[in-house]
């Protein structure tokens, strides 16, 4: 078994692995840091049994901070589209439950697992990497699929904010959601990133 100690290097080499197996479906050569994981985990309801739908967890650093924020409530969904990363997590996270498939498909994905009504949607996805009819698609399935006063939580590095693609993707969140609130940068992660928090799905 490996031990709590080896595990975070472990858990690299594997993302790392897969960031150079795939670029394009990861942005980066680095898990989401402590910090940003608990930025982007805030929009996890801290009572009842909520539906939380984890989208592009990689080798889980955000789920572990989603797991602990949860404590054992509700429902925690992941989607990875790398089967390699699959089969990581299912092994590593035996308690997290994960979907091999697209964001893109997110509706039928959770439909065909049983799941309803999402009451928050966390995603480490790299949106400048995605073209723009995807970056909508993928929009539009995550605002379908929460529920009127489900929550969007999504991590933005500061290097591809202010690119054409990053100013399109906070131009489709304010289409989609009513209320996008911009986190400070946390300078820590590598790289830096931001988080955009949005609520309150719109149907345009």
């Amino acid at each position: 078994m490996t031990s709590t100690i080896n595990r975070p290097k472990h858990d690299w080499r594997v993302f790392a692995a897969a960031a150079l197996r795939e670029p394009s479906q990861m942005g980066t050569f680095f898990p989401t840091g402590e910090a940003s994981s608990a930025a982007l985990a805030q929009v996890v309801p801290g009572s009842g049994d909520p539906v939380v739908v984890e989208l592009g967890p990689g080798t889980g650093a955000v789920s572990d901070v989603i797991s602990r924020r949860l404590g054992g409530r509700g429902r925690h969904v992941a989607v990875e589209i790398d089967p390699t990363l699959v089969a990581h997590l299912r092994t590593a996270k035996p308690d997290l439950e994960v979907l091999l498939g697209d964001a893109a498909d997110l509706g039928k994905l959770l439909a065909d697992a049983g799941v309803g009504a999402v009451d928050a949607v966390v995603s480490a996805l790299p949106w400048t990497l995605f073209p723009a009819a995807l970056q909508t698609q993928v929009v539009r399935q995550i605002a379908g699929v929460l529920s009127p006063g489900g929550a969007f939580s999504t991590i933005a590095y500061l290097s591809g904010v202010m690119m054409p693609r990053g100013q399109r993707f906070r131009r489709q969140l304010r289409h989609a959601f009513d209320e996008v609130v911009v986190t400070s940068t946390v300078w820590r992660n590598l790289p830096p990133a931001l988080t955009y928090v949005c609520r309150r799905p719109v149907v345009r």
